[in-house]
């Protein structure tokens, strides 16, 4: 029993929770299907000033083109290489993306699709996007090479060689996920070969991954390629400084495998928060906002230092992956900003923005059938590079959520309050509330269906705020809301039910 303890106290040293941030940056946005030179020019002009830390980017490894449905945006999910090859660019485009970010303090994670390979329907031919050959019925890939020697075929128990069943926790690692070709982690050939390919981004200056699909690997396997990587490229990095994990793990209760499997490896996303918030926010089942006031672990999720956490990403915003209809989008704008704002302002797990693209919904028997649309493309395929329109939003049906003022505007608010205590709590048993961050911030919502008007305690310096959800201070005046803090901490609030953002935030930075 000692010497298994020691072994999880080492894997716990081992592992990376620390998103490698810059001091003061405290959320990522996951920059969905952007182009690495469109990336390189958001990170100088646009996060690095507003205190972004970081950008999570789609694949950027050689995958198979699907031309039925056409150009589909899981193809990126598929590999069949891990050259640097994708429509969002080439490796020489990546280097200066990851490079030209760091400069500026803004840090890149890559989603490393390292279960799989492409489906087994994949065929046979140089369908791919950098032109490699592939053999999907021989499972054979000679541009890894990977051949069948390396993958999870004889492993498998079930009649058709996919999951079948979601309860049994040996199908759900060892079989493949939806027809893709299952990787045989357990072999050190594999592991040497997927931490290779890691190795490669770590030395470029990536600072940690996404790890799509853990839940379908063992714990085991992860940290034994986890174990193989370099420290991060110390021309950004200190020295000894380890990548940040978070691992995809879509755990809503009831199956065997469970977030926590996977803490000794690094962080694990919380799909319960998204899934849960939005519930709350529609006002779905009875529940309150009033009920949030023990958010986080009180509601059963994973330790809030190994929460990687976000109010919808790529998958549930299509209904893949967790929540259903619960999940708040782009698409209900009114209370996704209302879902980000409080994500960003409770301190709870280290936070995620989503940043979209449009695609044209068509439901069928309450299923979106076009929720396989890949992003923005030119008539030859290749993704449209996203414009930026003179009010700072984004064109070419690119939504870029993360250029919303309120959101963008709540990113800073994290930012100011980062380290400050859960505070000042105050509901009215319904759906107005509001708390503050220690000393240095405070929120206020009402998701009720009639006026407030409420004198609240928040805990902040007497002085005139400007509110930063309806404007921003810029020079010595607010272009939104004030807000008038007395000499005891107080302030009045008032929020119509019918504002268009019917909530308020004000912090220190804030203060005229």
């Amino acid at each position: 029993m000692r010497v298994l303890l020691l072994l999880v106290a080492v894997g716990l040293c081992q592992a990376q929770y620390n998103p490698n941030t810059q001091p003061g940056r405290t959320s990522i946005v996951h920059l969905f299907e952007w182009r690495w030179a469109d990336i390189a020019q958001e990170c100088e002009r646009y996060l690095a000033p507003n205190g972004f830390g970081g950008v999570q980017v789609s694949p950027p490894n050689e995958n198979i083109v699907i031309t039925n449905p056409n150009r589909p945006w899981w193809e990126r999910y598929q590999p069949i290489s891990y050259k640097i090859c994708s429509r969002s660019g080439n490796e020489n485009e990546f280097r200066d993306m990851v490079t030209r970010c760091n400069n500026v303090g803004v840090r890149i994670y890559v989603d490393a699709v390292v279960n799989h390979m492409c489906g087994s329907m994949g065929g046979t031919g140089t369908h791919s996007t950098c032109g490699s050959y592939f053999n999907t019925g021989s499972r054979d890939f000679p541009a890894v090479p990977y051949s069948a020697w390396d993958f999870n075929d004889g492993k498998c128990h079930t009649a058709s060689g996919d999951i079948e069943n979601y309860g049994d926790m040996y199908q759900v690692r060892d079989c493949k996920l939806s027809s893709l070709l299952d990787l045989a982690l357990e072999k050190d050939y594999v592991r040497s070969t997927v931490a290779a390919y890691m190795n490669r981004l770590i030395d470029m200056g990536v600072a940690g991954f996404r790890l799509d699909a853990a839940k379908h690997m063992w714990p085991g396997d992860i940290r034994a390629f986890l174990d193989k990587l370099h420290d991060l490229n110390t021309q950004w990095f200190s020295a000894g400084t380890k990548p940040f994990i978070y691992q995809e793990v879509i755990d809503l209760g009831g199956e065997p495998i469970t977030g926590s499997q996977y803490f000794g490896n690094g962080r694990v996303t919380e799909f319960k928060y998204g899934a849960k918030l939005g519930t709350v926010l529609r006002k779905w089942n009875g529940e309150k906002m009033a009920y949030l006031k023990n958010w986080g672990e009180g509601w059963g999720f994973v330790p809030s230092d190994r929460a990687l956490v976000f109010v919808d990403n790529h998958d549930n915003q299509r209904g893949h992956g967790a929540g259903g209809a619960s999940i708040l989008t782009f698409w209900d704008a009114r209370l996704y900003k209302m879902a980000v704002g409080f994500m960003l302002a409770h301190p709870y797990g280290f936070t995620r923005v989503m940043s979209s693209y449009r695609w044209p919904r068509y439901f069928q028997n309450g299923a979106d059938i076009n929720d396989w649309v890949g992003p923005p493309s030119n008539s030859d395929g290749s993704t449209k590079s996203v414009p930026i329109n003179p009010d700072t939003t984004c064109g070419d049906g690119w939504v870029c959520e993360h250029r919303w003022r309120q959101i963008r505007n709540m990113v800073i608010f994290r930012n100011v309050v980062d380290g400050q205590p859960f505070s000042n709590w105050w509901d009215n048993g319904s759906n107005q509330v509001a708390f503050g961050r220690g000393n240095r911030g405070f929120i206020v919502f009402n998701n009720d269906d009639w006026y407030m008007n409420v004198d609240l305690q928040t805990g902040l310096p007497a002085g005139t705020y400007c509110d930063v959800i309806s404007g921003q201070k810029e020079g010595n005046s607010c272009t939104g809301k004030q807000v008038h803090v007395s000499s005891d901490g107080k302030a009045n609030f008032q929020i119509s039910n019918s504002d268009e953002d019917p909530f308020v935030a004000i912090h220190v930075d804030a203060k005229l």
